[in-house]
């Protein structure tokens, strides 16, 4: 059998897995979800709920990775009882990482596409209507959608090619690097505008009046769902980064680092978005069209803004990018494992179904658009987005979670042995009533009530 490959370097790992994790979720997301529950105190409560949530879910999914040295599917194989069927999760898992790809390839593309706007300077000096119209012929043209995805999905593909250390290891590091850079000079110049102390304050201060303008409720939902689904957990997203690892250091500590880079970049993405908002007279909770409709219209107000518009897409773009890498290399290693294709081969098969399945996404907002799945107003993407975020990540990680700390799964001994070798920071046996009760609870109800609340 040939040797698995392996990350070159600790910060090579830290880089590759919060790349995976930091995306549009954390740029896009982050910031509208702060403006939509109230500021401060859904930024406590989130932080809060990531550490006692997301952090021991990684923590499995990094161990069952690092226990077998497989991807999903072949992992749940090895190490689960003789005769029993928790490895079915892993074909689901499998599809997952499949079909977010073919909407996130889609919304990457768009992201690209306005990299390329603003460097051409096509919002300077334009009206708010006339930047709703470009926003309104890229989602009504096929060919743009399809062609600027297809850009995202060649780089995806020639990147992974390379191989783990050479590409996908080499060019995420460079990317988060450049991210992490953009984003501070982006900030702080964000920092500078005027009124920008008021969108600060809004964003990081708790603020009664607010939440109860959004209902106590809501914000811990929201605090709760968001806290959860940064991290791409439930469809072995991060697991196949637990297999390139080596046993030298705790699991605890490499979750807790990933965790706190992606707090951190979802953190200064409002910082740029936020205070650019109150500067100019733009209410930050607009909802997703807060990045292609209302900033846009400050980039366009803004001295300079051609430049900082450029850059602050571009930083969009590799956050995009690094997720799709890093989702993409689950999609090349289920090949390489459950079929023994090379790694060029392998990742041009993936590249191939998930290129031609996300034409019916792009179709979705223009020539399919009568095509309204699930209730009035949705598209295909708003399907396969249902699937993946209300299906297949909270119930894949309830599934990880049981299998983690079942005596009937790989066990709870079995998972603390793994996950404590090596030096740092250890996890207490302590919290095994927490591991077998408290958490497959919380995991439940988010899976139950983020079905509720979809269709109520």
């Amino acid at each position: 059998m040939k040797e698995r490959e392996s990350i070159g370097s600790r910060l090579g790992f830290i880089l590759l897995s919060a790349g995976c994790a930091i995306g549009i979720g954390n740029v896009w997301r982050f910031p509208y979800m702060v403006g939509e529950n109230g500021g401060g105190l859904f930024v406590l409560v989130y932080v809060l709920f990531l550490l006692v949530l997301g952090v021991p879910i990684l923590t499995m999914e990094y161990a069952v990775g690092r226990a077998s040295r497989l991807s999903v599917l072949p992992a749940f194989k090895k190490l689960e009882p003789k005769n029993s069927k928790w490895h079915i999760y892993g074909y689901f898992a499998i599809a997952g990482n499949y079909i977010l790809l073919m909407f996130y390839s889609v919304v990457s593309g768009w992201i690209l596409r306005y990299f390329v706007l603003s460097l051409m300077g096509a919002f300077q000096g334009q009206s708010p209507e006339s930047i709703e119209r470009i926003y309104q012929e890229m989602m009504g043209s096929p060919k743009i959608l399809i062609l600027f995805m297809f850009i995202t999905m060649l780089i995806t593909v020639f990147v992974t090619s390379m191989g783990l250390q050479e590409g996908v290891e080499k060019i995420t590091k460079i990317m988060m690097i450049l991210l992490i850079i953009i984003m501070i000079g982006l900030g702080i110049k964000s920092l500078t505008l005027p009124k920008a102390a008021e969108g600060v304050k809004f964003y990081l201060m708790p603020n009664i009046e607010n939440v109860k303008k959004v209902g106590v409720g809501n914000v811990l939902y929201g605090a709760l769902n968001q806290s959860f689904f940064t991290l791409s957990l439930g469809i072995g997203g991060m697991e196949i980064f637990g297999s390139y690892i080596k046993k030298d250091r705790s699991l605890v500590g490499e979750a807790l680092l990933v965790a706190g880079l992606d707090t951190f970049v979802a953190i200064v993405a409002g910082l740029i978005t936020i205070p650019a908002c109150f500067a100019y007279g733009v209410a930050p909770d607009k909802g997703p069209s807060l990045i292609f409709l209302t900033l846009p219209n400050v980039f366009a107000a803004m001295p300079g803004g051609r430049i900082i518009g450029s850059l602050f897409f571009l930083f969009m773009y590799f956050a995009a990018l690094s997720t799709m890498i890093g989702v993409f290399e689950n999609d090349v290693s289920f090949s390489i494992d459950l079929f023994g294709y090379d790694r060029r081969k392998a990742a041009a098969f993936a590249g191939l179904v998930i290129t031609l399945g996300s034409i019916p996404c792009a179709f979705g907002f223009n020539v399919w658009s009568d095509f309204q799945p699930l209730k009035q107003g949705n598209c295909i993407m708003d399907l396969e987005d249902f699937i993946v975020s209300n299906l297949l990540l909270p119930i894949g990680s309830l599934i990880c979670c049981l299998f983690c700390t079942s005596k009937y799964g790989w066990g709870f001994d079995n998972y603390i042995e793994e996950v404590n070798s090596g030096v740092g920071i250890k996890m207490s046996t302590a919290l095994k009533w927490y591991f077998k009760i408290v958490l497959p609870a919380i995991l439940v109800f988010l899976a139950g009530y983020g079905l509720w609340s979809y269709f109520a």
